[in-house]
């Protein structure tokens, strides 16, 4: 499924290159350009946020029927509406409708690439495919907003508009490339999508009874409530506040975050994808300790100006560290513990709980980032050694191949199923392939992971 993947990693590194023309400026277009003011650029970006939490608990069940390709393409031209009518809103009205417009169809979007990914994936190559995406979707947000900051000119709101019209047109090519993918439907796989439209097998109840999966999205919401919620809101206010760093130094420091995430990447990759999932998850709750207590030296340590802003910068390169690390261990993970006919909604309940987490994560950070400067460093810093303690404790609910891929021996093209009602270790597998010998080894290994 090379030719497969490779569209769909096209696809989704342009949505990114979109994506990076208008999300870095989406405050001072609504607050300054079309002079709407402070507070309605508040409430479209709340509205941003909450459109997403809106759909995603409907998203995964949707995929699960139809199949992620149509939901995909739906998405894409939703999210192309409103990124379009977003670029042309100059009332209240119509600025926070285009932006819920715009956040349920990008929202859409993760869990459908996630589960196409998986589809044309194995057990043996979807780390690679995940770091990969993760790679290619940062490069993309970089450069768009590198792009867009060339282009944009707050005395010109037509500068402003052309943004959101690429960021439309992206979006739309998006659901052009992916229309050209021929998913994959062997056997092993004909229990994700049902041929008479009826309803997959499971539901909220059966994901809630399966321990490993709520362990792992408690853990996912943590992890971002942790970084990701605190990159725009907390950290840049404890920065500004604390450390006395210039406004335009978040830029170097988002600039430096991105950088390593990009030349680390394949590199991390090297060295994670033959250890334990659980074991890299928590060296990142790790990784970011030692960030924030670098960012509490930024702030808290009466040092030079200089050194200030070059620790705070570097808090943000050891986060994109930490990042280049998870990438290739939990969405692949999500994929490897969803039954087969349930792919979608576990994509969908881990996304679902990222966005709570960004959604929750400025509320908190960003008053205790600008006025409790000790103790946003001490509760982030426990956090991140929190994320260590859940990683070692899931680790003990998953079956050898879930948390370390590269001991099956032979790889195989059916997502490795972990059965909620009967119990975390129980896995099934199957090949896509008619070869006896490779059906036996499959069956072998799965035997084998049952009995754990």
């Amino acid at each position: 499924m090379g030719a497969a993947l490779r569209r769909i990693q096209l696809g989704s590194a342009l949505s990114a290159f979109g994506l990076g023309f208008t999300v870095p400026y989406l405050y001072v277009y609504v607050a300054q350009v079309r002079d709407l003011g402070a507070g309605t650029a508040g409430v479209v970006l709340a509205a941003f946020a909450m459109a997403a939490l809106a759909v995603l608990p409907f998203t995964g069940r949707a995929i699960d029927r139809r199949g992620p390709l149509p939901v995909l393409v739906v998405a894409s031209v939703l999210a192309s509406v409103g990124a379009a009518a977003l670029g042309f809103a100059s009332s209240v009205p119509a600025a926070v409708l285009s932006a819920a417009v715009l956040g349920a169809g990008t929202a859409v979007m993760q869990p459908a690439l996630a589960t196409m990914l998986v589809w044309c994936s194995s057990t043996a190559t979807r780390t690679r495919a995940f770091a990969t995406q993760f790679f290619l979707q940062n490069l993309g947000l970089g450069l768009g907003g590198l792009v867009g900051g060339q282009l944009v000119d707050v005395s010109r709101p037509a500068s402003f508009t052309m943004l959101f019209l690429i960021e439309a047109v992206m979006f739309v090519v998006l659901g052009v490339v992916v229309t050209t993918v021929r998913m994959p439907r062997p056997a092993s796989l004909g229990g994700t999508r049902p041929g008479d439209g009826s309803a997959a097998k499971g539901g909220l109840r059966a994901l809630l009874s399966h321990r490993a999966m709520v362990q792992l999205c408690v853990l996912g919401f943590v992890l971002f409530f942790a970084c990701y919620g605190q990159f725009e809101s907390g950290l840049a206010a404890y920065g500004t506040e604390a450390a006395g760093i210039e406004p335009s130094t978040l830029g170097f420091a988002l600039a430096a975050n991105t950088a390593v995430i990009v030349v680390a990447q394949f590199v991390v990759l090297r060295l994670v994808e033959r250890r334990r999932r659980s074991r890299v998850i928590a060296a990142v709750g790790l990784i970011w300790a030692f960030a924030w207590i670098v960012a509490g030296y930024a702030g808290l340590g009466h040092g030079s100006q200089t050194m200030a802003t070059a620790a705070f910068i570097s808090t943000y390169a050891l986060f994109g560290l930490g990042e280049a690390m998870l990438s290739p261990t939990v969405a692949p993970l999500v994929a490897d513990l969803a039954p087969e006919s349930m792919v979608g909604q576990y994509n969908s309940a881990f996304a679902l709980c990222k966005q709570l987490a960004l959604a929750v994560g400025p509320a908190v950070g960003g008053p205790m980032g600008a006025s409790l400067h000790g103790p946003y460093i001490v509760t982030f810093v426990l956090f991140s050694l929190g994320i260590t303690v859940l990683a070692l404790r899931l680790g003990r609910r998953l079956t050898p191949v879930q948390d370390q891929p590269s001991l099956a021996g032979i790889p195989s093209r059916v997502v490795a199923v972990s059965l909620p009602e009967g119990g975390e270790g129980a896995e099934t597998g199957a090949t896509g392939s008619a070869s006896p010998s490779a059906s036996a080894t499959a069956a072998t290994t799965a035997s084998a992971s049952a009995g754990r």
